[in-house]
């Protein structure tokens, strides 16, 4: 269901309440009402294993422990109510169902299946219809002299994962996001994105080669990307030791300027707007997502704070040393997906 407005509950909770911590040791907030999925929902992973599940319409939230000790990367799938999670340790690919009908009484919750111990040191996942794409930033080579990443892909049936194939690339990844067929990926440790159009008809291991890659003015070191209504956001989590020099990157119209600008050209800061101050809370925001039916900004703070979740409201008009509409503390937070 589309939400029409921003979701003005959670946002009036969080000003009134500081909005309730729903941090893996603090169980005060914890809702034993079953959550309707017809409510705008936010999905947090943290570097512990646990999802925390947000009801962006009345406020609620609850946390449960996974069959995951450290998770990153999360997707939702509306079809069948199920949340698919990258585990770091196991290093496999999670499958959960009937998320729908998970309630507060329910502290942990087993995956109904999972891929085989694949995975190395997987970061963010993006999917297209019955395949999944893992990204993972383990060495390839053994040379830690030379940049280099993996892209895991594989197939979901009713009841497993299948490791289909693995794509190599030339750089360190993090980031991913399918916008149609066209795989955009994060080149880590560089301000610089990527693009791999028809990504999935590389349906053999081996080196694959971007279609372009750009660098996006700004941006010390960008991690997080997401996609929705025409508009990419990215962060940029500067440098990795600070906890306060973070920020996003709203881009606007994004397919005509990506597509305007030259292979290993730069995408202007003039074509961008910027969200990056004390009062943004932005040390290294991790993850995002977006959503623009209400021009919201979601984040996974992983530095500041020791962990926040962030929304930001207004985002496509947003920009400079702007205060979060929502301030969540969730220590080690590592993933956000938004889903409505």
């Amino acid at each position: 269901m589309k939400i029409l407005k921003k979701p003005l509950l959670f946002i009036a909770m969080s000003a009134m309440l500081g909005f309730t911590s729903c941090s893996d040791d603090d169980d005060d907030d914890v809702t034993d009402d079953i959550v309707e999925m017809d409510s705008a929902m936010l999905y947090a992973t943290t570097h512990s294993g646990s999802v925390v599940q947000y009801n962006l319409d009345d406020g609620t939230s609850y946390t449960v422990n996974t069959s995951s000790t450290d998770a990153e990367g999360i997707f939702y799938d509306e079809d069948d109510s199920s949340l698919i999670v990258a585990s770091r340790d196991p290093k496999q690919l999670q499958y959960y169902g009937d998320v729908d009908m998970w309630d507060g009484s329910m502290s942990t919750v087993s995956a109904e299946f999972m891929s085989s111990s694949d995975l190395m040191s997987p970061r963010d996942v993006a999917v297209n219809g019955d395949l999944i794409v893992v990204a993972d930033n383990a060495d390839v080579d053994g040379d830690d002299t030379t940049a280099d990443g993996r892209f895991y892909i594989y197939s979901k049936e009713d009841n497993g994962f299948t490791l289909r194939n693995t794509v190599t690339v030339d750089f360190k990844v993090w980031g991913i996001e399918f916008v149609g067929n066209t795989l955009y990926a994060i080149v880590d440790t560089t301000n610089m994105l990527a693009s791999f159009d028809n990504f999935l008809s590389n349906n053999t291991d081996g080196m694959v080669s971007a279609t372009k890659t750009v660098m996006v003015e700004g941006i010390v070191r960008t991690h997080g990307l997401d996609y929705d209504g025409g508009t990419m956001v990215l962060t940029d989590i500067g440098d990795a030791g600070s906890d306060s020099d973070g920020g996003l990157h709203v881009i606007t119209d994004f397919d005509s300027k990506f597509n305007n600008t030259m292979d290993a050209s730069t995408l202007a800061l003039s074509d961008q707007m910027r969200i990056s101050g004390a009062a943004t809370l932005l040390g290294n925001p991790v993850n995002v997502a977006y959503d623009a039916d209400s021009d919201m900004i979601y984040v996974a703070e992983l530095a500041n704070g020791g962990g926040r979740v962030l929304a930001f409201d207004d985002a496509s008009n947003a920009s400079g040393n702007a205060t979060p509409a929502v301030n969540n503390m969730l220590s080690g937070v590592s993933a956000v997906y938004f889903e409505d």
